[in-house]
């Protein structure tokens, strides 16, 4: 685990090994996990500097159920605090950054829908 450690979920276009190089200069480490009481949707990207990293016209994005059955599997990968920094520039408004609960017990940073 690294030192200044918060985690962070992604369940799209985090989780592209170039998008991670481009957004934080490395592959991240992590583990699967599945977080509860969401949905995915997608989205229309806009931002032609997103689109340029991830290359892909759609992204994926959370909305929040009232069913604690809705359950998204991903990855929640370690990182510092100074990346979470960066995942937050990555994002578009279109996402705000809250606290998700996950079937292993913990809490992790997820970009959701505003």
């Amino acid at each position: 685990m690294i030192s200044n450690t918060e985690l962070l979920f992604s369940y799209g276009t985090l989780q592209l090994r170039s998008v991670q190089l481009d957004a934080f200069g490395r592959e991240l480490t992590g583990h699967e996990d599945t977080l509860i009481g969401y949905r995915v949707e997608a989205l229309e990207i806009t931002d032609p500097q997103v689109l340029a990293i991830s290359q892909q016209q759609y992204h994926p994005i959370l909305i929040k159920t009232k069913n604690i059955n809705d359950t998204v599997t991903g990855m929640v990968f370690e990182i510092t605090h100074e990346e979470l920094l960066k995942a937050d520039h990555y994002e578009v408004d279109d996402y705000q950054r809250v606290l998700g609960d996950f079937l292993s017990g913990r809490k992790a940073w997820i970009y959701a829908s505003k």
